[in-house]
């Protein structure tokens, strides 16, 4: 039986730790050749060593997702190290102790969180579609998130917002592309047990009053979400276009959770 994505070249960004990671891990499992982007040389670097250790294809550019020219650099950098482009996962994020309620924030963090978490998926739509539409098209998946579509007393302001821009953002490009053999889906994991989220949950209490509200009683794994990234870049969701593609444990459908 043919690997999943065989013959196929995917590029991610934030592959680096932990979703990216795990689905770089994951695509080049089932066949991909994988371009690892990352604004940390030595996180990515570590996580081509690992593909390549295990068999796998692999290569590391350096990118920072909010500067045109460094995205236009990894595209290129993806044509020119393996030919073509058929995956593009737009997965880099962040997610600062400093995002808090809409009063609180400061300017300077809502402005870096919306430069990452969102212009840098318009770049990387920008001038990745070309790069799809010369390969004859491909799949474009968009890190979003489950509070994108929820409201939270625990406010992110920041976070929420750059998110609900991904969801919207994504749906347009789907439905302008759908002809032009590109799918695009935004890819929304609820909480995932990464080290980002490890950090913003040390404290017992605050981990508490978050636990109480996940219907399965416990954190997604960076492996799961990368499973469903699988799905979205392979042919087998050849006819998921334009979706909010939560992957949250039931989250989003809970009123009050089991005992």
């Amino acid at each position: 039986m043919p690997a999943r994505l065989e013959n196929k070249v995917a590029l991610i960004t934030g592959a680096g730790g932990g979703i990216g990671r795990a689905s770089a891990r994951a695509f080049s499992r089932e066949g991909a050749r994988v371009v690892v982007v990352d604004a940390v040389e030595e996180a990515g670097r570590a996580a081509v060593d690992e593909i390549q250790a295990a068999g796998g294809t692999a290569a590391f550019v350096r990118a920072d997702v909010t500067r045109a020219a460094d995205v236009q650099a990894m595209i290129a950098f993806a044509e020119a190290q393996f030919g073509a482009l058929h995956v593009l996962f737009n997965n880099a994020g962040i997610f600062p102790d400093e995002d808090g309620s809409v009063v609180d924030t400061a300017d300077a963090v809502f402005d870096r969180v919306i430069a990452v978490n969102l212009k840098g998926v318009f770049l990387g739509c920008k001038h990745g579609i070309p790069a799809l539409l010369r390969a004859g098209g491909g799949s474009i998946i968009n890190t979003a998130s489950f509070v994108a579509v929820m409201g939270a007393a625990t406010s992110q302001s920041a976070y929420t917002a750059s998110k609900g821009g991904v969801l919207a953002l994504t749906r347009e490009i789907a439905i302008e592309f759908a002809r032009r053999g590109i799918r695009a889906n935004a890819l929304c994991p609820g909480p995932v047990n990464t080290p980002l989220l490890q950090s913003l949950l040390a404290d017992p209490a605050r981990r508490a009053r978050r636990m109480v509200h996940l219907p399965m009683g416990r954190l997604a794994e960076a492996d799961e979400i990368a499973a469903a990234a699988l799905y979205l870049a392979s042919d087998e969701s050849s006819y998921v276009n334009g979706t909010t593609f939560l992957v949250d444990g039931g989250t989003t459908g809970a009123y009050v959770t089991a005992e």
